[in-house]
């Protein structure tokens, strides 16, 4: 392995990436990741729920949602909209947040104290033969059994919006 001080090999090793191909039109996958009536429906590993989700989306506009697992606990998470390209790009900033969309530590919600404040989600949709590939990098995500556990969040959550997008 070659160690490097440089920002972008930072960068890379603190990402998460995960691509995925969507049997559904880009327009129909984008408005699962836009509108909070349809994000409720998939987002959050299996067994999970989301019953609260606020989605301003402008750049500059805030979301905010409440991930609850099977026995109740419940995690707020925040973030504002950097860059929204119409059916291509999504970029957001991801924090920990209280039921206010205040900001708060991952260790309020029992998490390691070294995760960032701030992460940042880009989220790519392209078309793939009728079908939509979808690359989500979820950055500042230190090594790890964090990052291991959101990767498996992140495709529980998928295969979740791949059984949603299939009734839409």
């Amino acid at each position: 392995m070659v160690e490097s001080n440089s920002p972008a090999a930072e960068s890379e090793e603190r990402a998460l990436v995960i691509e995925r191909i969507f049997d559904a039109p880009r327009e129909l996958v984008w408005k699962a990741w836009a509108e909070p009536e349809r994000f409720t429906r998939w987002y959050g590993p299996k067994g999970f729920t989301t019953p609260v989700c606020k989605i301003d989306f402008r750049v500059g506009g805030a979301w905010l949602n409440c991930m609850r697992s099977p026995d109740g606990w419940e995690m707020w998470s925040t973030g504002i909209y950097r860059e929204i390209v119409a059916l291509e790009r999504i970029v957001t900033t991801a924090s920990s947040a209280d039921p206010e969309g205040n900001v708060v530590s991952a260790s309020h919600y029992g998490m390691p104290s070294d995760l960032p404040l701030e992460m940042l989600w880009t989220v790519t949709f392209e078309e793939h033969g009728g079908k939509t590939k979808v690359t989500l990098r979820h950055e500042g995500m230190p090594a790890g059994e964090m990052r291991d556990h959101a990767g498996i969040g992140w495709n529980q959550a998928f295969d979740k919006l791949a059984e949603y997008l299939a009734t839409a």
